[in-house]
């Protein structure tokens, strides 16, 4: 098995070797789950765009997504990643499977490094699933047969000081409450309008395990941060996930995952100039917490 992540040491223009060898980044990308790019001369975030555009791969934007984040366009494919407070630890994740729409890759491009900790924890999920399908077989039995609802308030206006503070304007793409149900009714979510204009979303029952291809499967959801981390002054992180059916998913029932994806995990320490390239279904990611300034930025493939 290939190490993880794999990293490819190089210099000048990332976009022309993308360009080059995108064949060999793919074969790298499907064999460690994430690759990282270093010593190549990206020096901002046009230039990490002109890199994205060379490897070739369908974009899928900020506007489009249901991500509960708040983040900031920089380019039409490049946007901040989270844009909570540095104190906050974003959890491990699958990018947006808390929703039926989701991409299957993300770069990231590291434009500032923080003096402190600040480091992109990966984990590879389909290790997370082996051992959960040994370890705790009933968990997993119980989220392949009914998949896993996510509950979470969005506020009227975005909330930059929360990991989940996108506001459903944003998120739904509409700046009216008819229109904003038109589109939760298409996804198939349940809803309930808050009298502090907030809004209440459940979605439907949603896959929490994923078909890698050869006999691979994945823990593909977003069960951990939500547990540890949907947390803030309308989210309750115990009532945000349940199994399918609505019966609560339970602390006992989390903490063995929860245990394998901490011993799993390797910390991307970034150094300024750094892209990273990570599968989406195999592999979950997260953020630590820092210190001084930090920017990363992040682009979604389709």
């Amino acid at each position: 098995m290939t190490d993880f992540p794999d990293m490819i040491a190089g210099e000048g223009s990332l976009a022309a070797y993308l360009s080059a060898h995108a064949p060999r980044v793919e074969e790298a990308l499907g064999n460690a789950g994430a690759v990282l790019f270093r010593g190549f001369d990206v020096p901002d975030a046009q230039a990490f765009d002109a890199a994205i555009e060379a490897f070739g791969k369908l974009g899928f934007t900020y506007e489009d997504s249901l991500s509960n984040a708040v983040r900031t366009n920089i380019t039409p494919r490049v946007f901040t990643a989270n844009e909570a407070p540095p104190q906050t630890e974003i959890f491990l994740h699958h990018e947006m499977a808390q929703t039926p729409i989701y991409p299957s890759a993300l770069f990231f491009y590291c434009e500032i490094a923080p003096s402190v900790g600040g480091a992109t924890p990966l984990c590879r999920s389909d290790r997370v699933f082996d051992r959960l399908a040994t370890e705790a077989p009933q968990f997993i039995e119980r989220l392949d047969k009914e998949g896993v609802r996510y509950t979470n308030f969005m506020p009227g206006d975005d909330d930059a000081g929360s990991g989940q503070g996108r506001s459903w304007k944003s998120t739904l793409n509409s700046a009216t409450p008819e229109g904003a149900e038109k589109r939760l009714k298409e996804l198939g979510y349940s809803w309930e309008w808050q009298s502090d204009g907030s809004l209440r979303a459940t979605t439907p029952a949603l896959p929490a395990i994923r078909e890698l291809g050869g006999g691979r499967r994945s823990f593909f959801n977003q069960l951990i941060a939500a547990f540890r981390g949907w947390s803030d002054s309308r989210n309750d992180p115990n009532k945000a996930i349940t199994f399918g059916r609505g019966e609560a998913i339970t602390a006992d029932d989390m903490a063995p995952a929860i245990a394998i994806a901490d011993e799993l995990t390797y910390d991307l320490q970034w150094q300024a100039g750094d892209v990273a390239l990570v599968d989406n279904f195999a592999v979950m990611h997260g953020r630590r917490p820092f210190r001084g300034k930090r920017r990363v930025l992040a682009s979604l493939i389709s």
